[in-house]
């Protein structure tokens, strides 16, 4: 064998060195594959745990029929929660206050105009006057952002207040 090698130009020690080397390397492949192959088996054993074919088959199916039932209340749930967003739009969503002296007379701004809106801007504006004499109460129909009667600077100040609600919140919310 030396002749082979000794013609190939090969030391047959650093043949030995590198085999030697690839038999370690081996060794340790053959260690973590072991290792591997333990571990999938000890989950495989969990998982098979007091199981046989026939209850591992009727598992598997009572989990579909779990998957099933949650996705039938799912699509319930987000047939309720369209039925909630439609019924939402109606109602008063967006609220304005405006508080003033309506007669200039009492001081302690004691008047004031609220306003009261759904999501399309539709709703009322109802106004309290305090006087010296009394107070004196209004309501004013709201259709669209817009009334048909015409509105005091306070009541469209209140409107304006409603409808760009988020605006003013915004402002609140920086000052």
């Amino acid at each position: 064998m030396n002749g082979i090698l000794g013609s190939l130009g090969i030391d047959p020690f650093y043949l030995f060195i590198v085999v030697f080397i690839l038999q370690i390397v081996l060794i340790v492949l053959l260690v973590i594959l072991y290792n591997k192959y333990k571990r999938l088996q000890k989950s495989y054993s969990t998982f098979m745990k007091g199981r046989n074919g026939k209850n591992l088959e009727k598992s598997i199916f009572k989990k579909f029929a779990e998957l099933e039932e949650i996705s039938e209340l799912v699509r319930e749930n987000e047939e309720k929660i369209k039925g909630i967003s439609k019924k939402m739009e109606s109602h008063y969503q967006k609220v304005g206050i405006v508080k003033y002296d309506a007669f200039h007379e009492m001081g302690g701004n004691l008047s004031f105009a609220l306003t009261m809106l759904d999501e399309n801007d539709n709703g009322w504006i109802f106004n309290a006057m305090h006087s010296r004499e009394g107070c004196y109460t209004y309501i004013k129909e709201i259709v669209k952002g817009e009334s048909y009667i015409e509105l005091s600077e306070e009541e469209q100040q209140c409107l304006e207040k409603a409808i760009y609600q988020e605006e003013y919140d915004i402002k609140d919310m920086k000052e």
